[in-house]
């Protein structure tokens, strides 16, 4: 690169909501900048023309993309996950790529105590009878329209036991729970700073109240989670996913939903996003969606740019970190 690198950023909008949000302007000084709310597939290769750095969220960065690119040498991803890269035309010409790891930690163990606590408590539930006028006409100064539960001596099970994995297990171990934990490397014995247990998929099942899942998306847990997997857990479970849709086969989740065998379930990734028109999830009963939102509070993100922008730093220093390509 000669002079200031002109550095393009794909997908603003996808980390700052604008004008009184994060401000995106820390990269002006690394190089000019040109940024962009979205980029579509079809505006993908013009856009990163003559681009030297790309730093992007989810826009696709493929072969038939790249190789429009020829002065592109550095991607950052504001993002953990970094599928969405080919890789290997990277490694092959020379195009370093980082990535943002273990920003969103609190925020996304915290969004799965959010479905936890909901399942046991019923509070949007209890605040929307109320706001109807539910306890205006109840004969009973506390009446039990919904049943609740304590989390206290329920089990969690961990698939996937990563740093947010760890984090969840932590703050069950608050909430006086008892933690499997199925580890992607197979592990014995317990975490003694959390207390989880390591067991293997079959018996984190059987016996799990709540099964939540924290793992990446690879050739072995995509669609994991179907029809057979679904089927051993124990019947009345719930079923929470924060990591990646393609690790479902939603079917087979809004079936065992159907049927009774689970009593709920909370999803904040599918397969297609933003959700397809013909979403098979979408008026699940017994289910919450919420919209890839896990990762976003507002300190999330401000830590993510700070990492994505020294990443950048690294790179032009000549010492890049959290290379992944």
């Amino acid at each position: 690169m000669n002079g200031r690198p002109h550095i393009v950023i794909t997908d603003a909008a996808t980390v700052s909501r604008g004008a009184g949000d994060l401000d995106l302007s820390v990269f002006e000084q690394y190089g000019s900048v040109t940024a962009y709310p979205l980029t579509s597939r079809a505006e993908t290769a013009e856009r990163i023309s003559d681009a030297d750095c790309v730093l992007l969220n989810k826009t696709v960065l493929d072969a038939e993309v790249l190789k429009h690119a020829p002065h592109l040498r550095y991607i950052g991803i504001f993002a953990t996950g970094y599928n969405m890269i080919d890789l290997d035309y990277c490694r092959a010409h020379g195009i370093t790529v980082s990535n943002a790891g273990s920003y969103s930690t609190d925020a996304v163990a915290q969004t799965v105590f959010s479905y936890l606590l909901h399942f046991a408590s019923r509070t949007a539930d209890y605040n929307a009878f109320v706001s109807d006028g539910g306890w205006k006409n109840s004969p009973s100064f506390s009446p039990f329209v919904f049943p609740t539960f304590e989390l206290a001596g329920k089990t969690l099970g961990i698939f996937g036991y990563g740093a947010i994995g760890k984090r969840v297990a932590a703050l069950a171990r608050a909430f006086s729970m008892r933690v499997l934990a199925v580890a992607h490397t197979p592990k014995t014995g317990c975490d003694e700073e959390t207390g989880a247990v390591f067991t293997d998929l079959d018996t984190m099942l059987k016996v799990s109240d709540f099964v939540t899942v924290h793992t990446p998306l690879t050739a072995e847990t995509k669609e994991l989670f179907s029809r057979d997997v679904f089927a051993k857990m124990k019947p009345g479970a719930y079923f929470i996913n924060t990591s990646r849709g393609g690790v479902i086969v939603e079917s087979d989740l809004r079936r065992a939903l159907e049927s009774g065998h689970l009593a709920g379930a909370a999803v904040d990734v599918l397969t297609v996003e933003p959700m397809a028109h013909d979403c098979v999830l979408f008026g699940t009963p017994n289910l919450i969606m919420t919209p890839h939102i896990a990762w976003a509070p507002t300190e999330t993100r401000q830590r993510l740019v700070g990492i994505v922008t020294e990443n950048l730093r690294n790179f032009l220093v000549g010492k890049p970190t959290h290379v992944v390509s």
